[in-house]
C-alpha cells in the first residue's frame, strides 16, 4: 500500500509495461540476431559463436551483480541496462551500413549486450513482491500476472520480427529493438521515481571490496543451502543451455532448410508464446487448486523434448505448429510455479543477491548451447542434432518425478513475517521463446 493506505497500482503497472517492452524487443533479437549472423557469416558455427558471445557475459555479470543492484538501486541499474543494451544493439546495424562491422566486432558488441542485460532484468523482476503489496495484489497473482505479460509481449515480438526480417531485414530488425530499450529506460525512469524499494541502499555498511564478496557468500549460501533451490537451478541450468541451442541454431536453420524461412520461425514462436501466455492466466486463476510438483513435472515434459523431435522427424510446419501449441500450454505453468515458490522461501534482505546467485546458476550453461550445438550441426548434421539434444532434454525434464527434494515443491513454508514473500528470479526459457537470456 502507498503511504496514505490506499492501493496504488501504478509502479506495478510501470514494471510490467516496462517489461513487456523490453521482452518484446528481446524478441526481435532472437530472432533478427541469429538471421543477421547467418546472413552476413553463412555458418552454423560462428552464428553459434556469436550466441555464445552474447550469453557468456550474461554469466559474469549476474555472479557478481546481486551485490550492486541494491547498492546502486533497482531503479538506476534497470535504467543504465535498457540504455547501454540499446545503444550496443543499434550499433550493429549502423556500422554494418557503414562496412566497419566485422565479425569480432559483432562478437563485442553482443557481448556487451549480454554484459548489461541480466542486472536490468534481475532489478526488474525483484520489485514484484514490494510493487504487488503495494497495488493490493496476492503474490501469486502478480507472479503469474508478470509471467503472462511477458509471454503476451514474446508472442506479439516474434511474430512482428518473423515477418520484419523476412520483409525489412534482419539490420532493420535490430534497430527497432534498440528503440524498444529506449522506451523501457523511460518508463522506467518516470515510474519508479521516488519509490523506496527502487532507491539505493544506504542502511548497511560501505561497500568495500571485503563487503562485496561477503554480500556475495550470503546469497550463495542461502543458495546452495536449499535443496529443492539447488535441484531447480541445476535443472533449469542444463534445459537452458538446450533452449538456447534451439532459438540461436536448431530452429533458424530448420526454418532456413524446411519451413521456407523467418516468417515461420516467427509463427511458431508466437504460437508457443500465445499459448503459454494462455497457460499462465489460467494457472493464475485456478492453479492453487493443484499440486505443484504434478502441473510442474508434466508441464516441463511437454514443454522440452517433443519439439525437438517433431523437428527431426518432418519438414512440414503443421505437426511443428500443434507441437509447439502443445510445449507452449507446458511452460506457461513452469515460472509462476518457481516464482510463487522462491518468494516463499527467500527473506526480502537477501532478494537480490540470491536473484543474482540463482541467476547466475541457471544461465552458467546457457553460453555453450549455441556454441556446441553449431559445432555439432556442422560434423553431425542438423536431425542427428536435434534427436541428440531431445533425449537430453527428456532425461533432465525426469528429475522433478525422482528426486525427493522436489517434494518440496508442495510444502508450505511456515510463516515468516514479511522477509519471507520475496526471492530470486528463475527464469525457465523452454525451447520455443528462449532468450534471455534470458528473459525468459
Amino acid at each position: 500500500m502507498s503511504a496514505d493506505g490506499r492501493a496504488d497500482r501504478r509502479p506495478l503497472l510501470t514494471v510490467l509495461t516496462a517489461n513487456a517492452i523490453s521482452i518484446a524487443g528481446n524478441s526481435l533479437t532472437l530472432i533478427g540476431v541469429p538471421w543477421f549472423a547467418l546472413e552476413t557469416t553463412g555458418s552454423p558455427g560462428k552464428a553459434g559463436f556469436v550466441a555464445f558471445c552474447a550469453a557468456l557475459p550474461v554469466v559474469v555479470s549476474a555472479i557478481a551483480g546481486g551485490p550492486v543492484v541494491d547498492r546502486i538501486g533497482r531503479r538506476r541499474i534497470g535504467i543504465a541496462s535498457d540504455l547501454v543494451c540499446g545503444l550496443a544493439l543499434a550499433a550493429i546495424p549502423l556500422l554494418h551500413h557503414a562496412g566497419l562491422l566485422s565479425y569480432g566486432t559483432l562478437c563485442a558488441l553482443m557481448a556487451l549486450n549480454g554484459l548489461f542485460h541480466a542486472p536490468g532484468e534481475t532489478a526488474r523482476y525483484v520489485l514484484v513482491p514490494d510493487l504487488a503489496e503495494r497495488a493490493g495484489t496476492p503474490l501469486a497473482r502478480a507472479a503469474s500476472l508478470y509471467d503472462a505479460v511477458s509471454r503476451g509481449a514474446r508472442m506479439g515480438g516474434a511474430a512482428l520480427a518473423g515477418v520484419l526480417v523476412a520483409t525489412v531485414g534482419a539490420d532493420t530488425v535490430l534497430l527497432l529493438d534498440a528503440a524498444t530499450f529506449g522506451v523501457s529506460a523511460v518508463l522506467t525512469a518516470a515510474g519508479l521515481r521516488g519509490l523506496a524499494a527502487a532507491a539505493p541502499r544506504r542502511d548497511g555498511p560501505p561497500l568495500s571490496p571485503e563487503r562485496y564478496r561477503a554480500d556475495l557468500r550470503e546469497g550463495y549460501a542461502h543458495l546452495f543451502g536449499d535443496r529443492l533451490m539447488l535441484g531447480i537451478m541445476l535443472m533449469v541450468m542444463v534445459t537452458n543451455g538446450l533452449a538456447l541451442s534451439w532459438s540461436s541454431v536448431l530452429l533458424p536453420l530448420h526454418a532456413r532448410e524446411h519451413l521456407g524461412g523467418p516468417a515461420m520461425q516467427g509463427l511458431l514462436v508466437a504460437v508457443f508464446a500465445g499459448c503459454a501466455l494462455a497457460a499462465a492466466l489460467l494457472y493464475g486463476a485456478v492453479g492453487h487448486r493443484f499440486p505443484r510438483r504434478t502441473v510442474f513435472t508434466a508441464g516441463f515434459l511437454l514443454a522440452g523434448a517433443p519439439l525437438f523431435v517433431v523437428a527431426a522427424t518432418t519438414e512440414t510446419v503443421a505437426p511443428l505448429l500443434l507441437t509447439a501449441a502443445a510445449a507452449g500450454l507446458g511452460a506457461g505453468v513452469l515460472n509462476p510455479i518457481l516464482a510463487t515458490v522462491m518468494y516463499e522461501r527467500v527473506p526480502e534482505e537477501l532478494r537480490s543477491r540470491v536473484a543474482g546467485a540463482s541467476t547466475a546458476g541457471v544461465l552458467m550453461a546457457t553460453p555453450l548451447g549455441g556454441l556446441v550445438t553449431g559445432l555439432l550441426v556442422e560434423r553431425a548434421g542438423l536431425t542427428a542434432t536435434l534427436l541428440g539434444v531431445a533425449a537430453l532434454y527428456f532425461l533432465v525434464t525426469l528429475a522433478p518425478a525422482v528426486f525427493p527434494a522436489w517434494r518440496g515443491l508442495d510444502a508450505k513454508p511456515a510463516a515468516a513475517g514479511p522477509a519471507s514473500r520475496t526471492g530470486p528470479s528463475i527464469p525457465v526459457p523452454a525451447p520455443g521463446p528462449a532468450g534471455t537470456p534470458p528473459r525468459r
